[in-house]
């Protein structure tokens, strides 16, 4: 209470709450994280929006999103973390880019940007933390709980920050043994007599992966997996043609690209950022180390080079 004015202010605890929740988009993981119990998180949010006399927090599909007001108060809620961090902290500045970043990506896009990526930035920032969720799939509408995506293809999102971080190629291979045992298809009439491996139909969410089917609808399905690093095993191991990304299929001597003029998909990745999370500094940090990381493996994404570590 502030006897002078006779005006009451927010528990400054009470904003930090507020912060780990909407960094994390739910009461559970963020109580976690602060030693505290989900009833404890969700009565002190209450008593948060009783002094600022309106909600900070908003239920969507996955979590909690921030309002308009709950927004104000998580500047707030920064200036007051900081302040904590320099008292607690030598006269050295701390290192903002700290705690956990949560993202959602492709298989391969994770293994070959994001892992590579963070790992240098760690290198840097060790008390920086990054948890990816493997999906494909559209962007989100709503990412509580997530950082940032990846996905294939524009996305259409509302409140929320996209950037293109570049593109990769898609093509047609089969392992040498398969060519030896089946031969090897001269055209798109010929493709139509070969078993397909790629994503399961019924589930593929990205319309821009949907180039097999479209160009070649006379292929039957072989083996089909959600995940693109089986993709890439199943044709090496001969179950059938792979539509395979080119930086991860060229990694590989006892795989043949076939036919890259007419099979030659070209899609782009596009990073999808809250605009809430992007104010953070370990966010800002990750989603820059991947845009830098992208185009240094350009060539390689779009299957002109061999990939390489650094």
């Amino acid at each position: 209470m502030n006897q002078a004015l006779g005006v009451r202010g927010p528990n400054p605890d009470d904003l930090l709450i507020l912060l780990a929740v909407a960094r994390t988009g739910r009461f559970t993981t963020a109580g976690d994280g602060l030693g505290l119990n989900h009833t404890t998180v969700a009565r002190r949010i209450a008593a948060l929006d009783d002094d600022l006399g309106g909600r900070t927090l908003a239920r969507a599909a996955g979590g909690w999103e921030l309002t308009d007001l709950g927004r104000r108060a998580m500047r707030a809620a920064e200036d007051v973390e900081a302040a904590v961090a320099t008292i607690h902290g030598d006269d050295a500045q701390p290192d903002q880019i700290a705690g956990v970043v949560r993202m959602s990506a492709t298989d391969g896009f994770s293994a070959f940007v994001v892992a590579p990526a963070v790992a240098d930035l760690r290198r840097r920032h060790p008390r920086l933390s990054v948890e990816i969720v493997n999906v494909t799939r559209r962007a989100l509408q709503h990412r509580s709980g997530l950082d940032l995506e990846v996905v294939v293809g524009h996305p259409q999102v509302h409140r929320a920050e996209a950037v293109r971080l570049g593109d990769y190629t898609l093509g047609m291979y089969a392992s040498r043994a398969y060519l030896d045992e089946y031969g090897t298809p001269a055209g798109i009439a010929e493709l139509s007599e070969h078993p397909l491996v790629y994503f399961v139909d019924s589930m593929l969410q990205v319309d821009d992966l949907d180039a097999p089917r479209r160009l070649v609808p006379g292929m039957l399905d072989s083996l089909s997996s959600t995940n693109v690093f089986v993709h890439v095993e199943a044709t090496r191991a001969g179950a059938g043609i792979g539509f395979l990304p080119c930086f991860m299929a060229d990694r590989h001597d006892d795989l043949v690209r076939l036919l890259p003029e007419e099979f030659a998909e070209r899609l782009p990745y596009w990073m999808v950022l809250r605009p809430d999370s992007l104010r953070q500094p370990a966010v800002a940090a990750v989603a820059e180390a991947l845009r830098r990381r992208t185009i240094a493996v350009q060539d390689a994404l779009l299957g002109l080079a061999p990939l390489t570590r650094s």
